[in-house]
């Protein structure tokens, strides 16, 4: 870096600084850069050749043997910029036409081969990084007459933004018409600015900082070893923490998006409200990026579903039972501690060493206090019709889909495996249900039905089931393992 660039640095330190303040974001400051002289002809050329240049773009022109970006990595005190393109799709075409000299409100054609002094300034802004920022900033710009002739634009792996624009359009050197055309932009918006940056991705991550509090786990003593999966939400990790064995749920910063922050904020909510012997332990949680985790026990076991469909394992009576009480109690833990789980299915049912099944995967549980629950939230073949209809919905959508389990239990066959997921959705939304199982014990066969029943106010609770297998494992038990 040169000398002449030090005064950036200072400068982009401090404004990241103070956009550590929520009440003084999104920060940003104005100078004047200089004075581009041009001839009418001329600058029409330049506006259209005008070079919008992202920070990753500059990297490369730099491994070209063009000169390097002053900022293109800093990395002092915890502030670690990385290049990031963010101007794919945005219109950031230059107005053509009128030149103009003197005042805002009056502007003065100049002839066509006249010479011309734009004001050039620089505008650098600093929030929270979320999604269609740079969006909202270069519609900003534009709301104040401004063009945008370069963008630099970095992002901090703890979650801030900095982006810098040289823009020309603000007729005058002074840079204090435009700091306060600027602020009441911002203030005019105020309410977008606030409800985007609540409901960002990122600040989801930093509020959820200040409350987890003994949660949060020192990241030197984590060991991320093989992949178990890969899903929507990240992937899954055996790994060992200060030399135990655990599941590290994995999310890359640069994946997130704001569904998939909301989605690992609310797990992290749930699971350290939770305990109970059938359900994952939680362990802990690193929300510094640029990876965030969540780190619950290693289940040896696998899941149901593995279980029962990838090794063809039919169950014995006994055995069923014992799984399928773990799991209503699992349940009836959670709805006592108003917890809605929303997507239970026989893959978020792990089994440990000693094959005690514990309900697993909170990222779209949540509490039943959280008022109206959103539709088609789960996975189609084991989803409640109140749920596939977008009906208002409580606590019995978990029992329908605890049923969908039972029935897997009994026959080692997956839901509705002659149709795609949303074919079942569209008949079990008209009354379509599994086949019922010729040579599964009778009372399970009608604890399935009242479990799957329409009504969902017909369908028994968590209590009520576990009772009623627990009666059923004791007789089966005293007869020897036999059915009865």
């Amino acid at each position: 870096m040169s000398v002449d660039r030090a005064e950036d640095v200072v400068l982009h330190r401090r404004i990241l600084a103070e956009a550590k303040d929520p009440s003084k974001r999104p920060v940003f400051h104005v100078r004047f850069s200089k004075f581009l002289q041009t001839r009418g002809d001329e600058d029409d050329d330049l506006r259209q050749s005008t070079k919008v240049c992202s920070t990753s773009e500059r990297c490369k022109n730099a491994r070209n043997g063009e000169e390097k970006p002053p900022n293109s990595r800093i990395k002092d005190r915890g502030i670690d910029f990385e290049p990031c393109s963010k101007l794919g799709g945005l219109n950031l075409g230059m107005r053509k036409g009128a030149n103009y000299v003197g005042d805002r409100s009056s502007l003065v054609d100049v002839g066509r081969h006249d010479h011309v002094r734009i004001p050039i300034h620089e505008v650098i802004f600093s929030t929270l990084d979320k999604p269609k920022l740079l969006c909202q900033l270069s519609a900003l710009l534009s709301d104040i007459g401004l063009n945008i002739r370069e963008a630099h634009v970095f992002s901090t792996t703890d979650g801030y933004s900095l982006d810098v624009f040289v823009v020309d359009g603000w007729p005058e050197k002074g840079t204090d018409g435009l700091h306060k055309a600027l602020m009441e932009a911002i203030t005019k918006n105020e309410c977008l600015w606030s409800g985007s940056s609540r409901s960002s991705a990122i600040e989801e991550i930093l509020e959820i900082q200040t409350k987890v509090g003994g949660w949060e786990i020192d990241k030197r003593s984590l060991k991320i070893g093989e992949k178990q999966t890969s899903g929507s939400c990240g992937d899954l990790h055996h790994g060992t923490y200060m030399g135990q064995d655990v599941a590290i749920k994995v999310i890359c910063s640069e994946h997130l998006n704001e569904a998939l922050e909301i989605e690992f904020a609310q797990e992290i909510m749930i699971l350290r409200e939770i305990q109970h012997k059938n359900v994952v332990r939680f362990i802990g949680v690193c929300t510094k990026p640029p990876q965030f985790c969540i780190v619950t026990e290693y289940m040896p076991g696998g899941n149901l579903y593995d279980f029962l469909h990838k090794h063809n394992n039919f169950l014995e009576l006994s055995q069923l039972l014992k799984f399928a009480i773990d799991v209503s109690k699992g349940m009836e833990y959670l709805h006592q501690s108003n917890i809605i789980h929303r997507d239970l299915k026989t893959a978020n049912l792990l089994m440990d060493a000693n094959n005690v099944v514990k309900v697993s995967d909170f990222g779209v549980a949540r509490f039943q206090s959280q008022g109206v629950m959103t539709a088609e939230t789960g996975t189609y073949r084991w989803m409640a019709p109140e749920v596939i209809n977008h009906q208002q919905y409580d606590q019995k959508a978990d029992v329908f889909s605890f049923a969908i389990v039972l029935w897997e239990l009994a026959t080692s066959k997956v839901p509705y495996d002659t149709m795609t997921p949303l074919q079942a959705a569209l008949g079990v939304s008209q009354g379509l249900r599994p086949e019922l199982p010729a040579k599964t014990h009778p009372k399970l066969v009608d604890l399935m039905q009242k479990c799957w029943d329409a009504l969902p106010a017909k369908r028994p609770s968590f209590v009520e089931i576990t009772a009623e297998l627990e009666d059923l494992l004791g007789k089966v038990q005293a007869n020897g393992g036999q059915v009865i």
